[in-house]
């Protein structure tokens, strides 16, 4: 069994809402980006659909930084 938490890419935490208990009622942080699919196709297909990739391997840190409110100054 595979570790939920890990990013299977990596290894890295994921960061993944769903795969802990006290955060799965507000999902995932990659339900508010778009993942180009060549990069879930690049995972080797054991790897595919079992954890979340960590934001860094899903290639999308800069659509979850336009995602965040501007910092209160």
């Amino acid at each position: 069994m595979s570790d939920t938490t890990l990013c299977p890419a990596c290894g890295a935490t994921n960061q993944c809402g769903l795969a802990d208990p006290r955060t799965a009622a507000r999902g995932c942080w990659c339900f508010e980006v778009s993942i180009d699919p060549a990069v879930l196709e690049a995972l080797p297909a054991e790897l595919r659909d079992k954890a979340c990739l960590c934001p860094r391997c899903a290639q999308v840190d800069e659509q979850l930084k336009a995602a965040q409110p501007p910092a209160i100054r």
